[in-house]
């Protein structure tokens, strides 16, 4: 035995050009300016979007160092200054970002306001381990 009822007249899953106006009538009527169902959940109370990073901090990876560099100089025409960060090994990468905005794409306009280092410790438990950073900050001369 089965629980599913079947009827004659319904027709589940068929195209509806395909039944025939005769054997069925439609279940409900939706009128022609009614706006189109959209399937979306929206939580009640969803916290404001926090941007976690700030617009002027570039983090370094390992993306081409060009990337990185026209990104800077980019970010350096709209706010005046810049952090370039790198940890572990980008931060070589990081070091030459710094130096082809300042040196050879700004062509002296920019330079190199301070520089911090710094050791962060990532994982867990067993897994702990200290990780080198950079922070380069650039602006204007």
């Amino acid at each position: 035995m089965s629980d599913i009822n079947t009827n004659d007249n319904e027709h589940i899953g068929s195209n509806p050009e395909e039944i025939s106006s005769e054997n069925s009538t439609p279940d409900t009527v939706v009128p022609e300016s009614s706006p189109p169902s959209v399937n979306t959940v929206v939580p009640e109370s969803s916290p404001p979007s926090v941007n976690p990073r700030p617009e002027n901090h570039i983090y370094v990876g390992k993306k081409p160092v060009m990337s990185y560099a026209m990104s800077g100089l980019i970010q350096l025409g709209h706010s005046g200054e810049i952090v370039v960060k790198g940890r572990g090994m980008v931060i070589s990468r990081a070091v030459d970002v710094a130096q082809i905005i300042t040196e050879r794409l700004s062509k002296g306009k920019y330079s190199t306001k301070s520089i911090a280092i710094d050791t962060e410790i990532l994982g867990e438990g067993d897994e702990k381990r200290n990780v080198s950073t950079i922070e380069i900050v650039i602006g204007t001369k």
